[in-house]
């Protein structure tokens, strides 16, 4: 077939002819035979009626051939049509391309020109099924449209190209620094005698290099030195020009030019270097959507713009996930300033037909983008999606193969063989890099433990399998984690209606996922009685997703043998609301302060508790990560708590290091509690601002004596030893005004009937509240359990309720999908303070249970805490009171027994409010 892959070259020059086709199209799905407008470039997604659709569509237009042009050879230039195009021109057809994420030609024949000329383009997108043997969904490289929808068709620009029969085909560059080496290869369409003038400029334009080559042949390789390069780097983007001009005797017949940049990036025993400086790996990972929903960037001032923010927030590299994108993405980042971590988008089986089609990819890939110095790192598998490294020996094999072919085909970049995640694993790479997710608050000791042992060389990142080979000298990257907020909707209307994704979502995450609907839920559940506005909610919610993400930035960044990492993601996606930035490219709340921690030197203030009473002593132990950066000989670190302030010395420290101190200070008075900021600064010898940090600290007064002694009676001995020292007075039964337990029964509802107050305090899962079997209901039973007892009811026919929940391995976990978990802060727990979502100094009593099976009105004033998962979905409570005849039950599930008196004042102050608040009529 007449299809040829290339390079697209950077512009049209003198002695070629460009025509762009990019506009309004006719179209028709196979869905519908009515035909209806397109615009091209975009997937026919983009079309009302479309957006979840698989199958063919026929795209045509008419084109006039311009003046000038019969003589020359005429092609059409695709930059990628998704995933099998067939092209006809006037009727015939000139050609077929398999490959959606790939660029190619074909030349007209021309007999087949006329004065105005048909377009034809068929598009096929296919689904589960065989739309050929071999060719299916499962069976392509599709990346994250098994996630965010398909994307089929046209969806980057068409040109029509005029040149010289022969011409230059592709260009190869390979810039060496320092030593300013430029290798070059030039592939021509055909064997010529002749010619080629070649020239090189710096970035103000001016001619470095020179001179004319002579060639016999399709191809030349050729090699220059220039002196005194400018190196390529984030912070100075120097590019180069690279110009050549082919000629046959007196005649030019084409012509090329090229961008690009001298650096070297390379790692060395665990560590990063660019341009032999030590790089620390500050990145996010970004899937290349854009507003509209679809992977088609709408203007080159939006990636400008979109790297313009990403700087800002101190990223210096963005992990271009499973995608392979709009040249433009690179152009932008080659011009401003920004790594690129880049990777083949992935199948969903390995097969004889999928496996060729992913090195085809790469191929492709590497014929189109590999002059582009802001591409750093190759990446092969994404979490052994589509291979089975951990069942399959020959796939393994497969994957050192591609890994080592890629590795002599482009010897400037890194490659990483399987980006991976629990339960895979590395089996040959440049990077040992892994995704873990936790958030913080809820699950701080394991993120912690996880990190730990990542830095410690944990041997679960590589295969232990004869094909393996681990130098233990790879970098260590973490290179997926984060934490979920939300957008506003409000930011992502257009014209007042909602995005389409919008109504996606449901068969993700059981069903926490789902946008639609999001406002309404919040409403129905009166959560604007604890946040106030819907708005106010969502600003809440992003600064609660900057404490995690700081937190867990300041640990990695705690432990030197880290040499990066990721955060998931640099914007929202459709449902996926982890974002950096919304679709829209409107930055979170905390953007700005994002920039103080996703900085080159870090201060990590290692607070182990974040609660503390008026007077006492804390400790934190504090460190410094200096990552590319030298710490010089006389910085200090300046803190400041409350008007308390003091400096810590610190030895020089050389880059990619760890240094630090313990830092134990006496917190300052207060009379009531508040968050107070705990504030860091690091200044160079010379009083220079090198980085500031600041941590929030619930500052509780001392603890008084209660208002009143509570008579109480539990059959919890602990309990009861927690009472008395808060100050509480232990009765016998009949004396007693607050019964303590952790389980009702048949005899205490009855007395709850009667009039007793009872506080249950779970921290132990089980599934329901009581301890007591119910009797069988009926002959139809509601729900069978695996206990004693057999048949048991709904917890609504059971007093209270409601139903126990273990967090753990259920979407309340909240380790992917975020959760929301939020306190009241009026009436009994108004002494508590911040909120109202809970904050890290809640971390020692985060609940692992979560009580269910509530009616959306009891959030109306009967819950006191609880959270919601996702898009405000699965509400749940911490904290809920319930009255029953003359008496009255609070159920707590926060874990208010892990520490030793007063040891957590969060605890403390937790106990305080529950105790008013059963003892309220």
């Amino acid at each position: 077939m007449n299809v040829a892959t290339t390079i697209p070259l950077s512009a049209a020059t003198a002695l070629r002819g460009d025509l762009s086709l990019d506009g309004t199209w006719e179209f028709r799905h196979e869905s519908d035979a009515a035909w209806r407008e397109a615009p091209v470039p975009a997937p026919w997604q983009v079309l009302p009626g479309l957006h979840w659709s698989f199958g063919r569509a026929t795209y045509r237009r008419r084109f006039a051939l311009p003046q000038g042009w019969r003589d020359r050879e005429v092609a059409l230039h695709f930059g990628a049509v998704s995933e099998v195009a067939t092209v006809r021109v006037n009727g015939r057809e000139i050609g077929r391309h398999e490959g959606g994420y790939l660029p190619f030609e074909l030349v007209i024949p021309p007999d087949l020109l006329e004065e105005d000329n048909l377009l034809e383009v068929e598009a096929v997108l296919p689904d589960a099924h065989d739309h050929e043997p071999g060719l299916n969904f499962a069976e392509v490289p599709h990346g994250k449209q098994s996630w965010y929808g398909p994307q089929g068709g046209i969806w980057q620009s068409v040109r029509l190209v005029a040149r010289h029969a022969t011409h230059i085909r592709a260009l190869r560059l390979d810039p060496h620094w320092p030593d300013g080496r430029l290798e070059m290869r030039l592939t021509l369409s055909q064997a010529v005698q002749g010619m080629v003038a070649i020239e090189v400029l710096d970035s103000s334009g001016h001619a470095l290099h020179s001179e004319t080559l002579h060639l016999d042949a399709d191809r030349l390789t050729h090699a220059v030195t220039l002196p005194r390069v400018e190196p390529w780097s984030p912070d100075s983007p120097a590019l180069y020009t690279f110009r050549a001009t082919l000629r046959a005797g007196d005649e030019a017949l084409d012509s090329c030019e090229e961008r690009f940049g001298f650096r070297r990036f390379e790692a060395r025993d665990g560590i990063f270097y660019l341009n032999d400086q030590p790089l620390y790996m500050r990145g996010a990972l970004d899937q290349d959507y854009y507003p509209d929903g679809f992977g088609t960037p709408p203007s080159l001032e939006l990636l400008e713009d979109q790297v313009r923010k990403a700087k800002a927030m101190g990223l210096n590299l963005l992990r271009c996930h499973i995608k392979v994108p709009d040249p433009r993405y690179y152009e932008v980042a080659d011009r401003l300033g920004m790594l690129i971590w880049t990777e083949i988008p992935n199948v969903e089986t390995f097969t004889p037909s999928s496996a060729p089609r992913l090195r085809a990819t790469m191929e492709g890939i590497l014929a189109r983008d590999r002059n582009h110095p802001s591409i750093v790192i190759w990446t092969l598998i994404n979490e052994d999606w589509g291979t089975r490294l951990r069942e399959v020996g020959e796939q393994r094999r497969w994957l050192v193969d591609l890994f080592d072919w890629l590795k002599a085909e482009d010897p400037l970049r890194l490659v990483v063989d399987n980006s991976a995640c629990f339960p895979n694993y590395h089996v040959k790479t440049d990077i040992n890099d892994f995704h873990y997710y936790r958030t913080a608050l809820d699950r701080r000791e394991e993120w912690e433990a996880l990190s730990r042992e990542f830095a410690g060389a944990a041997d679960w990142t590589f295969s232990h399998q004869p094909e393996a080979e681990w130098t233990k000298k790879e970098p260590l990257v973490v290179s997926e984690f984060g934490v979920w907020g939300l957008p506003d909707p409000a930011n992502l209307k257009e014209d007042g209606k909602e995005p389409w994704w919008m109504p996606y979502g449901a068969t993700w995450a059981v069903g926490v996922a789902l946008p639609t609907g999001i406002e309404a839920r919040f409403h129905e559940l009166g959560l604007d009685q604890v946040f106030g506005s819907f708005t106010q909610f969502i600003e809440k919610v992003q600064w609660h997703q900057f404490m995690n993400l700081k937190y867990e930035i300041e640990d990695i960044r705690s432990h030197a043998p880290i040499a990066g990492y990721v955060v998931t993601e640099f914007t929202d996606v459709h449902w996926e609301g982890n974002g950096l930035m919304d679709m829209a490219r409107n930055p979170r709340v905390f953007a700005k302060a994002l920039s103080h921690v996703n900085a080159d030197v870090v201060i990590a203030p290692g607070l182990r508790h974040h609660a503390a009473r008026s007077g006492q002593e804390i400790h934190l132990d504090l460190k410094v990560a200096t990552g590319g950066e030298t710490l010089p000989d006389g910085a200090r670190l300046e803190w400041r708590l409350n008007g308390e302030n003091g400096t810590v010395a610190l030895p020089m420290t050389a880059p990619m290091e760890v240094t630090g101190a313990t830092l134990a200070l006496h917190t300052p008075r207060v009379e009531r509690a508040e968050m107070a900021a705990l504030e860091f600064r690091l200044l160079a010898p010379d009083g220079r601002l090198i980085s500031e940090n600041r941590e929030a600290l619930a500052l509780y007064p001392e603890r008084a004596a209660p208002a009143r002694q509570v008579r109480f009676r539990t059959d919890r001995p602990l309990v009861g030893e927690r009472l008395l020292v808060l100050g509480h007075r232990e009765v016998e039964a009949e004396d007693a005004e607050l019964f303590v337990t952790d389980t009702l029964d048949g005899p205490r509802v009855e007395a709850i009937h009667a009039g007793a107050h009872y506080l249950q305090i779970v921290e132990h899962g089980q599934r329901r509240l009581r301890d007591d079997t119910s009797p069988r209901d009926g002959p139809m039973t509601v729900q069978i359990e695996d206990a004693p007892g057999g048949t048991r009811s709904e917890p609504y026919f059971s007093f209270p309720g409601y139903a126990l929940q273990n967090r753990h391995n259920t979407i309340w976990r909240g380790d992917w999908v975020g959760n929301f978990p939020w306190l009241r802060r009026d009436g009994v727990f108004a002494h508590l303070p911040g909120g109202p979502l809970l904050d890290l100094s809640f971390s020692r009593v985060i609940p692992h249970q979560v009580l269910t099976h509530q009616r959306s009105w009891e959030f109306r004033g009967r819950v006191h805490a609880g959270t919601v998962v996702g898009w405000v979905h699965r509400p749940a409570a911490f904290v809920i009171e319930k009255r029953l005849g003359r008496g009255k039950l609070v159920i707590s599930t926060f874990r208010l027994m892990r520490d030793a008196f007063d040891a957590d004042p969060t605890a403390t102050a937790l106990w305080d409010g529950l105790i008013d608040l059963a003892l309220r009529p």
